[in-house]
């Protein structure tokens, strides 16, 4: 669905490259994230893939066609969801929601039903320029897949969300995956990575570290190990590595005894790796 090829990109004015040759692929229903600080340029490429920025060098195929050489029909196959909400501030949410979807050759989605999904029925006909950033983030996303798009770019959906409206959109997400649509997520949310990500790629200074899937990408951080819990007059609790646990004398007596409270593997972080490579935070 996607394939991108020797990326590299300087924007105008600039001397130095935001991308410096960039090579990956995204497969039919994959979530694949970009992962890394602000800066890194997870954006610009983005921004690349949907045909905002030109004049880049390399080659960016998506859904077949090279972007640079799209046709009219492009944007009716992909969806778009910017980390600054691009809506109608004087209009309602319901106008803006049937002025994007009369831009479509193809019938849209209902969009009270999708509204009344991620809790802003009741605001349906209030202007968009009442709504905080939150709000604007919700109806954004509603804006970007009402079309039923092949392809969906999001980039962090989930910014200022509360957890449980978090939820909510990852779960849509994921909803989208399994109907058959491809995502590509930026974002710098760790956790928003782990959560949905069949791959992710780790961006610094306009080039991509590492790509592999989450649960491996945290298994190069370090060694895996196991945290368990029991009581003797008191909570005690201890640690050992997973490839050690048979030979603990202390866990295979308590679990022989049945006075386990708690087990737990321990996993390092995708940020743990990430600092590990990088010596960067991905804030």
């Amino acid at each position: 669905m996607i394939t991108v090829k020797k990326l590299r990109f300087t924007y105008p004015g600039a001397s130095q490259e935001v991308l410096t040759g960039m090579d990956f692929h995204v497969g039919r229903s994959e979530i694949f994230g970009f992962l890394g600080p602000s800066g890194a340029g997870k954006s610009t490429a983005q921004k690349i893939l949907t045909g905002i920025l030109k004049g880049y060098a390399g080659s960016v195929h998506v859904l077949g066609d090279e972007v640079r050489r799209k046709k009219r029909d492009y944007y009716e196959r992909i969806g778009v969801v910017m980390e600054v909400p691009n809506l109608y501030g004087k209009l309602t949410a319901m106008e803006n929601l049937r002025y994007f979807a009369s831009l479509y050759q193809a019938p849209c989605g209902d969009a009270a039903a999708l509204m009344e999904r991620l809790e802003l029925a009741q605001d349906i006909n209030t202007r968009v320029s009442g709504y905080s950033k939150g709000m604007k983030m919700r109806l954004n996303f509603i804006r970007a897949i009402q079309h039923r798009p092949d392809v969906l770019f999001l980039d962090e959906p989930t910014a200022g969300l509360d957890p449980a409206r978090s939820r909510i959109i990852k779960d849509m997400i994921l909803e989208q995956k399994a109907s058959g649509v491809t995502v590509l997520l930026t974002t710098h949310d760790m956790h928003l990575a782990e959560d949905l990500c069949d791959r992710v790629a780790f961006i610094v200074d306009g080039s991509i570290r590492l790509l592999d899937t989450p649960i491996n990408l945290r298994l190069r951080a370090g060694e895996r190990r196991v945290r368990y819990t029991w009581q003797e007059k008191t909570r005690h609790e201890a640690e050992t590595p997973l490839k050690s646990l048979k030979d603990d004398a202390q866990f295979l007596r308590l679990m022989k005894e049945r006075r386990l409270e708690t087990l737990h593997t321990q996993e390092p972080s995708l940020e743990d790796l990430f600092i590990q490579e990088t010596g960067r935070r991905l804030t």
